[in-house]
């Protein structure tokens, strides 16, 4: 099995639009912002940082069960065994952010969720680039790389970006029911951000 994708150039890893560089890139973008929200200390500037990790993580973590999941389940020998490691993570992951998100801002009970949140993400992250997506490297070629970043990038767009324990972890369930909560989170998202907005110009 090849090192992980941490260290690996964007050239090795299958250039720019490969799937696994898009993987990096945005788990690089949720630890910079899970650091930003643990160096702020405004509650509203938390609270805004803590949304953009929702929304990314919720997001990112849909297309990988819609598109990536099962290509490393279709080209990985023990694909079922990893992939259903990562699932696991995810589903803590929905369970603690949606408790997170029927708790008020300030709460303390709130925040050790959040923190408890956080180091689910940051293990998440290190098994998939660590152990899952360095075996998918070692199956595919470099033109499915770059179909499956492109497919996944695409999904990604129209992805749910709240937690939903309605939706399977697997397709096709996922694809069904994703599409319209990704429309109505979407839309809350974008209210969420109207009304911050004008909260501040008062």
């Amino acid at each position: 099995m090849r090192k992980t994708i941490k260290d690996q150039t964007v050239d090795q890893l299958g250039g720019g639009s490969s799937i696994l560089v898009r993987q990096r890139r945005e788990h690089k973008e949720m630890d910079r912002l899970m650091d930003q929200y643990l160096t702020l200390d405004d509650l509203h500037q938390r609270e805004q940082v803590l949304k953009q990790v929702v929304q990314l993580v919720f997001s990112h973590a849909f297309a990988e069960e819609t598109v990536l999941w099962p290509a490393v389940r279709a080209s990985v020998t023990d694909g079922e065994e990893l992939t259903a490691r990562v699932e696991e993570e995810h589903q803590q992951i929905n369970d603690l952010v949606a408790d997170i998100e029927r708790l008020p801002a300030g709460d303390p009970g709130r925040e050790d969720k959040v923190q408890q949140a956080f180091a689910l993400i940051r293990q998440d992250i290190r098994d998939e680039e660590d152990l899952l997506l360095p075996r998918l490297q070692d199956a595919v070629n470099t033109a499915r790389l770059r179909t499956l970043g492109t497919t996944w990038a695409a999904v990604r767009q129209t992805a749910p970006t709240h937690p939903h324990p309605i939706i399977p972890r697997r397709p096709p369930g996922n694809g069904l029911l994703g599409v319209p909560l990704s429309i109505y989170d979407r839309v809350r998202d974008a209210l969420s951000i109207g009304s911050s907005v004008s909260g501040r110009g008062r």
